[in-house]
């Protein structure tokens, strides 16, 4: 079976996907010269993360004469990846389905070596990253909780780095190792000796808080932190309940990050706090959740902020890195910092402060009416750009694939709630979220092309609906899934494929055994869940399978 599969010349692969992004603003009103780029040293392209490149050998009278040149085949089964290789030096990097590491020769396809980490990774991995200095040169790749540094040019772990070679991201964070879950979907960005990474941690309480580190690049020492759920003392901390630093969790930046290396500050979009549609308890803004993050890529030290979603029970997370671009405003240009939303919205920042490039509003919303939740009042959203998706679903714009179908949905949608953005869900009916928890932009990013000034977003507009349900105490298992498996694959465990596995009628190859096991790993999008004891994860797994909800 051929699964890992790229076209040789890999120098252009990155750019062959601007031919499939959609022109939706533009950020720039005037031509500016780019700087030459021939390799692919970084994810989306280099630190600015605008996944351009200067190659010209490929272009519009050519395009359509390319063939494969040669093609590598990893000799696994399948995997989700997502995976963007990276090319240094000649050499192409990438992570397998299974997420072993390989170096490639990007002219020939030949592999150079393979590096295999003894952990089969199961979910998203989208890339590594690469540092150099002098004659060293080293590839960062995780697996799991783990962060491994490798010489780049032998694959070998470097023993000086971590423990053994390698970092384990639980450790850190304040909390007990043993009972947290994160993982580095999007790999870190390189700051002079600086690796600076966030990670995926769960969506649902207890989980890891989402703080930002930086590590040396040689000893693997964490050299600073950035709290985004603020301790006491620290700015923002009054915007949560007092003790949320010690139980909250989230707000972390699992998209990916830009550097901007000339003035040392490095750009960091976050999530929602947990859990990601009630919010009793963390009552506030919940600052530095739904946050544009500039901080010092030397210290760690906040520069400026903007929080785009107050008290987030949307999901609205920021989906992907920034793009660091230059926008024309008369004579004079400004290099500038764009931000794609979940809402089909692009903020613009001036980089050094932060300043907004064009006008923001703050409108009133509607309050919720769930027991104990305390929306924000108000929420901001830019006046331009023009949104790249639409922004309110209405019925004209439902199927009429036939008449029959047209007055099915219709009459579905009319028992549904919402339709626009920021309406709070409501207990026991559906509320219509649109763009989708996925929809607007998505975590593969804009791209920018510096000659034309134009800004590329692939939008996504589907809708989705949601609704709460009441959640007591697990006393049983069918309560215990509620909490922790029930935001994803719903109350009756239907799911919504293809994203969202259901769990009904799963078939003969799984068992409790086989659900344990991928109940305490994570696998895909779904983290591990450290905090359940083997009792409980064998009562979550029994009811899966057979419906039985037995007490626990």
């Amino acid at each position: 079976m051929r699964v890992g599969k790229w076209i040789a010349a890999a120098l252009f692969g990155a750019l062959l996907l601007f031919s499939q992004a959609r022109v939706t603003t533009e950020a720039a009103g005037a031509r500016q010269r780019p700087e030459s780029q021939t390799e692919w040293p970084g994810y989306g392209g280099g630190p600015e993360g605008i996944r351009y490149s200067s190659l010209t050998q490929i272009n519009r009278s050519n395009v359509s004469q390319l063939q494969v040149a040669w093609t590598f085949d990893s000799g696994e089964g399948p995997g989700g990846t997502q995976m963007q290789p990276l090319v240094a030096g000649g050499v192409l990097f990438a992570l397998t389905p299974h997420h072993n590491l390989v170096a490639l020769d990007a002219a020939t396809g030949k592999q150079i070596w393979r590096f295999d980490f003894g952990i089969i990774g199961r979910g998203p991995n989208r890339g590594v990253a690469y540092w150099s200095e002098g004659g060293e040169r080293r590839v960062f790749a995780a697996v799991t909780q783990f962060v491994y540094a490798l010489d780049a040019a032998t694959g070998k772990p470097i023993s000086s780095f971590g423990m053994n070679g390698r970092i384990d991201l639980r450790e850190g964070v304040g909390r007990d190792p043993a009972k947290q879950s994160i993982i580095l979907t999007t790999p870190g960005v390189v700051y002079k000796d600086l690796l600076i990474v966030g990670g995926r941690v769960s969506e649902e309480l207890p989980c890891t808080p989402g703080d930002i580190r930086a590590y040396d690049v040689r000893t693997g020492r964490m050299r600073w932190s950035f709290h985004t759920i603020p301790h006491p003392g620290e700015y923002g901390y009054k915007t949560w309940p007092r003790l949320a630093w010690k139980v909250s969790g989230s707000a972390n930046n699992w998209a990916g990050m830009s550097v901007d290396a000339v003035r040392g500050l490095v750009f960091a979009p976050t999530g929602s706090a947990a859990s990601d549609f009630y919010g009793s308890d963390r009552v506030g803004d919940d600052l530095f959740a739904n946050t544009m993050l500039a901080l010092d890529a030397n210290t760690g030290k906040r520069v400026w902020h903007f929080q785009a979603v107050k008290h987030d029970i949307w999901d609205r997370d920021f989906p992907s890195p920034p793009a660091l671009v230059r926008v024309k405003r008369g004579h004079r240009w400004i290099d500038a910092v764009a931000q794609t939303t979940k809402s089909g919205h692009i903020y613009l920042f001036e980089r050094s402060h932060g300043r907004l490039l064009f006008p923001i509003k703050y409108r009133q919303y509607e309050p919720s009416s769930t027991p104990g939740e305390v929306a924000a009042k108000t929420q901001p959203l830019p006046t331009k750009p023009a949104p790249f998706a639409r922004q309110v679903l209405t019925e004209d714009m439902l199927t009429n694939r036939t008449p029959e179908a047209h007055r099915s949905v219709v009459a579905r949608f009319r028992t549904f709630h919402g339709g626009t953005q920021f309406v709070p869900f409501r207990v026991d009916q559906e509320t219509i979220i649109f763009p989708g928890f996925d929809g607007g932009a998505e975590w593969g990013g804009p791209a920018f092309d510096p000659e034309t000034g134009l800004l590329y977003v692939n939008a996504n507009e589907m809708a989705w609906t949601s609704h709460l349900v009441k959640n007591e105490a697990a006393k049983s298992a069918r309560q215990l899934y509620l909490q922790n498996c029930g935001n994803c694959h719903g109350d009756t465990l239907a799911g919504s494929p293809p994203q969202l596995p259901k769990l009904l009628n799963m078939g003969p190859k799984w068992d409790v055994t086989a659900i344990s096991k991928i109940t305490r790993q994570g696998a895909g999008r779904m983290p591990s869940f450290p905090n359940l004891s083997d009792a409980e994860v064998q009562a979550v797994s029994e009811y899966v399978l057979s419906g039985v909800s037995k007490p626990i």
